[in-house]
């Protein structure tokens, strides 16, 4: 160890950067490293002898995908993972093995999964930027973990917990806007999050001085969160430091920005890497870690040495183990709700469905204190925008919180609330405005427990109020809702009048295990539902949680008409007229769960009818009811089938009524398209 220290102290100031990429590293005293306790040590070197076989590894073609090291970087996880507890939560990026390793030790699992195989961390399936064990986290999207880990720290607020939450970040994720939401969320409802900025001036290949306007302190600061300023080239001091913004956090119980000035010494993945090689070879001479390994001191020999062996064992152990199975299901989560045998009678009180909703919400919150609801304006006594939440904060307090105008933040502190065990229902005041948390819905929610390999669930709830005829105007008036089907790990419902939304909630609040997104027609919220059903035919339910409805005839029938939501009392006035006009009937059904989406009872009907009718309130090309026909046409049961569509116009949804109108299905659009279908004119 002397001779590492007399080494670093011959080697005297680190050079600065002649380009701007990179901050001025200052020096490296004598003795900065040395003074560190061994284990912290020990772990800084397994983490770069790790990583650098790892680049070893794909040069020799046996990784997949892409490996982003953090060579240079190592004291930031290890000084912050020493200062954490068990009980604490960590959200790591693109680049965490790091931090994964000073967090948890677990060589042989990161390797493992990094190679693909089921020994793996996550049984081979998240791979090198998506982990997770015991509380940490990582996922490769810039700027999307913030919001997650910022609700990972509400979890532990609201649960009365010292524990916290932490959230690593580079500087190129600083451009991000959803960061800057949840810095204002963090620091207004005083969350004990510590959010570290690993600062190595340059995001890929752009230098910060390209990119980044005004100072990383300076930002924390403008929302009122103390930055701490520490770097990587001096490891005693960062590690003090660290350990200080840990602990103002968790004593204070509010947000602390720790800005780490650093150096990537290796590419930003793998070997892409335009920067000055002579900038990266002064870096690199100055690096506490490669003025250590470089000493020739005996003690680092041999403990390099059991390293390189640990590594050695982990690749072999990983190497015989098997690739994961995606057709394994045992790694998926099951659907919940499934489909019954037989029809049954639909029995429920009527009432209307605003009131339904928030009943069924209430019993909710009353029955789990697990269950949360946040949004825009959504506390008493405003109660939310279409008063749905009325009367709920003045009941369960702080259970309800109204949030700023910041959807992909609110969409984002729900996930990681629902990490922790939570059940968040999250409020989007108007469904137009849902794909502004898109990322949130698609890249985190959805992928979780499988990325993870179950060991995540994400028991989220979007509630999204959606749909025209009101004269808001193209921004207000869409039904969007085909653009969120599909994405596995997901489920979609549309409430609608014809089985009790508060029943509806009561179910999916007390089984939820996935994100489910929620679509609430405006429409409806004035209405009342209604079991009974129209004179001479019948209603009858298929699923138990979220079933599809039928309305069928006493009579044949000679078409099959499915619908969904806000559309079922135009759809239903509209066979009503067939029936008394033109002596047409038709089997009406109304799925609850649109995706996953039970074909069964739609496949049964039109393989009686051979005729199958759409009605869909949004743009036709490549919705919901596009995938229905594609289904149905491909089950060798239904034989020859013709089909039809009545969607919205492709435009947007003018403002002026009379315009609104013809830009949206009519009960005339839906006449003429069944008699089309009936009678092939």
């Amino acid at each position: 160890m002397e001779r590492a220290k007399a080494a670093r102290r011959r080697r005297g100031p680190v050079p600065g950067p002649s380009a701007g990429h990179w901050p001025v590293a200052g020096s490296v005293e004598a003795g900065d490293a040395g003074c560190i306790d061994p284990r912290l040590l020990k772990t800084a070197l397994t983490i770069r002898r790790t990583e650098e076989r790892l680049l070893a590894l794909f040069a020799e073609g046996r990784l997949f995908g892409t490996v982003h090291t953090c060579i240079g970087q190592e004291w930031v996880g290890v000084a912050v993972a020493d200062a954490l507890r068990p009980e604490d939560f960590v959200f790591s990026n693109h680049r965490g093995h790091g931090h994964y390793l000073a967090r948890t030790g677990d060589l042989e699992g990161l390797i493992a999964e990094i190679m693909g195989r089921s020994t793996g961390v996550c049984g081979g399936l998240g791979g090198s930027q998506h982990l997770c064990r015991d509380g940490f986290f990582t996922n490769g999207v810039q700027g999307g973990i913030m919001p997650v880990s910022a609700g990972l720290a509400m979890a532990r607020q609201m649960a009365g917990s010292e524990g916290i939450a932490v959230c690593f970040i580079g500087d190129g994720t600083l451009g991000e806007g959803v960061v800057y939401e949840t810095l204002n969320i963090a620091s207004k409802w005083s969350l004990p999050f510590l959010i570290v900025v690993e600062d190595n001036g340059v995001a890929q290949s752009t230098a910060q001085t390209e990119a980044l306007a005004g100072t990383i302190a300076g930002r924390a600061r403008g929302f009122g969160i103390e930055a701490i300023e520490a770097g990587t080239w001096h490891p005693a001091e960062l590690i003090e430091r660290a350990g200080r913004a840990a602990h103002q956090v968790r004593t204070g119980r509010q947000p602390i920005l720790l800005h780490v000035r650093t150096c990537r010494l290796k590419a930003h993945s793998k070997g892409d890497d335009d920067r000055d090689p002579g900038e990266i070879e002064r870096f690199a001479a100055a690096d506490p870690l490669n003025q250590i390994m470089s000493s020739g001191d005996a003690d680092i020999t041999r403990l390099l040495s059991e390293i390189d062996d640990r590594i050695d064992a982990a690749v072999r152990a990983a190497e015989a183990a098997p690739h994961p199975d995606v057709a394994d299901d045992s790694v998926r989560e099951a659907p919940v709700g499934g489909s019954l045998s037989a029809w049954c009678e639909v029995s429920f009180e009527p009432r209307r469905v605003v009131d339904a909703i928030g009943h069924g919400l209430a019993e909710a919150m009353a029955a789990d204190e697990r269950v949360v609801v946040l949004g825009e304006d959504v506390r008493d006594p405003y109660g939310g925008a279409f008063k749905v939440t009325a009367g709920l904060s003045d009941r369960f307090g702080d259970r309800v919180r109204n949030t700023p105008i910041s959807e992909a933040a609110i969409v984002g502190l729900g996930n990681g609330l629902a990490l922790a065990g939570y059940r968040p229902v999250v409020e989007i005041m108007f469904g137009d405005f849902l794909l502004l948390a898109a990322d949130q819905l698609i890249n985190h929610a959805a992928k979780f427990a499988d990325m993870y390999h179950g060991q995540a669930r994400v028991p989220l709830l979007v509630r999204a109020p959606m749909g025209g005829y009101r004269g808001y105007g193209p921004t207000h008036s869409q039904s969007l809702e085909k653009h969120l089907l599909g994405i596995p790990g997901t489920r979609v419902l549309a409430v609608h009048s014809r089985w009790c939304p508060g029943r509806l909630y009561r179910k999916l609040l007390a089984t939820i295990d996935r994100p489910t997104l929620v679509i609430e027609n405006k429409l409806l919220y004035g209405r009342r539902t209604d079991p009974t059903p129209p004179p001479g035919a019948r209603i009858e339910a298929w699923g138990e949680c979220f079933p599809t409805i039928r309305i069928r005839p006493d009579k044949p029938c000679q078409l099959t008409v499915v619908t969904y939501g806000g559309m079922v009392e135009m759809v239903e006035a509209a066979l009503a007229e067939l029936r008394e006009e033109e002596e047409l009937f038709a089997d009406l059904l109304v799925p609850t769960q649109l995706y996953p989406l039970d074909i069964e009872p739609i496949v049964e009907s039109a393989a009686a009818t051979s005729r199958l009718l759409l009605v869909e309130e949004g743009q036709g090309f490549a919705a919901f009811g596009s995938e229905v026909i594609a289904q149905v046409v491909g089950d060798p049961r239904v034989g020859s089938l013709r089909a039809e569509r009545v969607s919205a116009a492709p435009c947007a949804i003018p403002a002026a009524r009379p315009a609104e109108l013809q830009a949206i299905p009519s009960q005339d659009d839906i006449v003429r398209a069944a008699v089309r279908l009936a009678t092939g004119l």
